[in-house]
């Protein structure tokens, strides 16, 4: 069986957002899950460094797929702007999001 690609970086979180970002994550809306699944994302995490309120995510991509023509639709560009207010962010509102590549796999 082929195995997809993994994707891991790291973003930033605004100190006193942490509840609120859970919270909006917990609600995420259905068309942008929709979005991420027909895009071949088949697992998403994001992790939050309590100390730092660095946010590390993690996706898994089904074989063959990639995230590149998500920053293009507008959902995508909606939900950023949804979260802008509490991440560093691009001019486009897109998060910073800075590439953590693989050392290690077991």
């Amino acid at each position: 069986m082929a195995q997809g690609t993994v994707k891991a970086f790291r973003m930033q979180l605004k100190p006193g957002f942490e509840a609120e970002y859970k919270k909006r994550h917990d609600e995420i809306w259905p068309e942008l899950s929709q979005l991420l699944k027909e895009a071949g994302v088949t697992e998403y995490y994001i992790f939050l460094d309590e100390a730092t309120l660095a946010l590390f995510a993690f996706q898994k991509l089904a074989p063959g797929e990639t995230t590149a023509s998500l920053p293009a639709l507008p959902i995508m560009k909606k939900w950023w702007d949804h979260m802008a207010d509490m991440m560093d962010v691009n001019p486009d509102n897109s998060p910073i999001a800075i590439p953590c590549p693989e050392v290690f796999r077991l």
